[in-house]
């Protein structure tokens, strides 16, 4: 499948992307809204960094006891499911006599919810579309996530000017509603891919084997790590400036949909794999500007240039799949995302507690220079690994618990 056309004539793709589309709007209006609604009523950059990004946070809990059900329950009903949930605890972010405290409680729910979705959007995408397809959908499906969060952002930051971040939330709850019900129209009903019931116990079986393999864990922590901290970067745009913050992040969304656009279209499969690196370098490297803190234009172009980096996802995406069984393929691109929205959240959090002791701009620094010295101790690494014959094949799939 090489073609945007034979992709979009792939039964389910279309309504699958919109419903996808949907709620990723949703994600960048709320997140906005609620960040903004934190850092007014505390005046803090961790707080508000945290109510931004501590759903991604949360989700450790559901890599750790939860994701077995990305591949052991039916993809429809469950982002249905998710969908009607996420609008329900957004809806109730914006009671006016919420205090911050329940905040952060119902911002833990969020990401418990959302611990499947990755899992199982993933699984149900490889499921849709066949082996050659999945990078070029996948890459579209970035692609659209770029385009929400450049239309959801800048939106969100022009209706913040008018509305009050509780309006701004409510209307996410019903992008969110919106797309729960896309999902039940327009997805036909599948069969979970692996049989038994989810539970924990399968979980911590499963995430085991998938982490038992070295190429695989250099690939999971080259997927979550720089970008866990970069995000750390992004968190801080409220408190770097509060009037910039949206244009800011839409800035970033559209450096992102052009490294998707490039990457998962353009670049010959031969040649992806060698961008892996240079794409994480440039994650961050950008972000070593804003230590002169830089005024909002130059900042918009060193976010800008910063994200096309986040395409290197793909490239370790598609080598995630290429290492992992097909039975698992939704655990384990549910424990990718897991972990890298977890990291998200870890990033966030430093990030903000650095800048509450500093300054945002230095925050920024410092984080982006961690992503750095982490992406290169990965390809150091994964250097020696090449060099090293393989002693023994990796663990037999039949000890994990895929179709029990």
């Amino acid at each position: 499948m090489r073609s945007y056309r034979e992709l979009f004539r792939t039964p389910e793709f279309p309504p699958f992307l919109l419903t996808f589309a949907a709620f990723s709007a949703a994600q960048t209006i709320g997140a906005l809204a609620l960040g903004t609604l934190v850092y007014r009523l505390t005046g803090s950059p961790l707080l508000s960094a945290v109510s931004m990004f501590g759903p991604q946070l949360a989700q450790v809990l559901g890599a750790t006891f939860l994701l077995s059900g990305a591949d052991r329950l039916p993809p429809r009903a469950t982002l249905t499911g998710m969908g009607l949930a996420y609008a329900a605890v957004t809806a109730a972010l914006a009671l006016p006599a919420l205090p911050v405290a329940p905040v952060f409680g119902v911002v833990v729910l969020q990401g418990l919810v959302a611990s499947l979705g990755g899992g199982v959007r993933g699984g149900l995408l490889n499921e849709i579309l066949s082996k050659d397809g999945y990078l070029l959908g996948r890459s579209v499906f970035n692609m659209a996530s770029g385009l929400m969060q450049i239309t959801g952002f800048a939106t969100g930051g022009a209706l913040l000017t008018v509305l009050s971040p509780r309006s701004c939330l409510l209307l996410s709850a019903a992008l969110y509603a919106a797309s729960a019900l896309g999902t039940r129209l327009g997805l036909t009903a599948r069969p979970p891919r692996s049989a038994g019931r989810p539970s924990v116990a399968a979980t911590w079986r499963t995430n085991a084997f998938l982490w038992s393999s070295r190429p695989r864990r250099l690939t999971y922590l080259g997927l979550w790590v720089p970008n866990g901290l970069v995000v750390g970067c992004d968190s801080l745009y409220v408190s770097y400036d509060p009037h910039a913050a949206g244009a800011l992040f839409a800035c970033g969304a559209l450096g992102m949909f052009a490294g998707d656009v490039t990457v998962g279209r353009f670049v010959p499969p031969a040649l992806r794999p060698r961008l892996d690196i240079p794409l994480r370098l440039l994650l961050a490297a950008p972000y070593l500007v804003f230590a002169l803190h830089p005024p909002v234009a130059l900042a918009a172009v060193c976010v800008t240039l910063a994200a096309v980096g986040f395409a290197a996802s793909l490239v370790l995406q598609e080598r995630l799949m290429s290492l992992t069984p097909d039975e698992l393929s939704g655990h384990a691109l549910g424990l990718h995302s897991a972990g890298m929205l977890t990291m998200q959240g870890v990033g966030a959090t430093l990030a903000g507690s650095v800048a509450q002791l500093t300054s945002p701009a230095r925050a920024m620094t410092i984080v982006a220079a961690a992503s750095l010295a982490v992406t290169l101790s990965l390809a150091t690494a994964a250097r020696r690994e090449r060099r090293v014959p393989a002693q023994a094949t990796e663990p037999a799939p039949a000890r994990a618990p895929a179709k029990r």
